[in-house]
């Protein structure tokens, strides 16, 4: 629900519905009070960031960075901020209210990264195993994924959603890509 305050400034609260089979309070879910469109990206309260391998060719940490983007979107539709409108009156979809930070890492960090996330219960993860870029159809991704342990698969890709503190904590001084 979009509300408007008394600057005039829009403020957009999570009305919608939680992603399939997670409840309101999931991990990385960015609590209402917390989805602030009138605060600059590094004063909002709660991060989002993908972390690519910094050693794949370009096109593929592109490929992987925006299938990140598709998934938390998905996840957390209420990341998307309302959509604006020019001067001459055409929409332009609505784009992440807090920003998103692509940085950069060796695969074996990247690897690390997402395990040390998945302990943490308040931040989402959302990551890219390397057979997605292999597999030229899906359930044959998803049928080499279930032949690997979490351990013993490679990322392309990595990305966290969650309060800011936490994920800087998580992603510490990672350069960006």
């Amino acid at each position: 629900m979009d509300t408007q305050n008394d600057a005039g400034t829009m403020t957009r609260t999570a009305t919608g519905p939680a992603a399939p089979g997670a409840s309101p309070a999931a991990a990385g879910d960015v609590p209402r009070a917390d989805v602030r469109t009138d605060l600059s990206t590094r004063q909002a309260p709660s991060k989002w960031v993908i972390v690519v391998d910094r050693d794949l060719p370009v096109g593929r940490q592109v490929n992987a960075a925006a299938c990140m983007a598709a998934a938390v979107g998905r996840a957390l539709p209420h990341l998307i901020g309302p959509d604006a409108v020019d001067a001459s009156g055409q929409t332009h979809p609505g784009l992440p209210w807090a920003g998103c930070s692509v940085l950069a890492t060796e695969a074996d960090a990247l690897a690390a990264l997402r395990a040390k996330a998945a302990t943490r219960p308040d931040v989402l993860v959302v990551d890219m195993p390397l057979a997605a870029q292999r597999a030229r159809v899906y359930d044959g991704y998803r049928e080499q994924v279930a032949q690997e342990e979490s351990s013993a698969l490679g990322y392309c890709a990595v990305s966290l959603v969650g309060p800011r503190n936490r994920v800087d904590r998580l992603v510490g001084r990672l350069p960006l890509l």
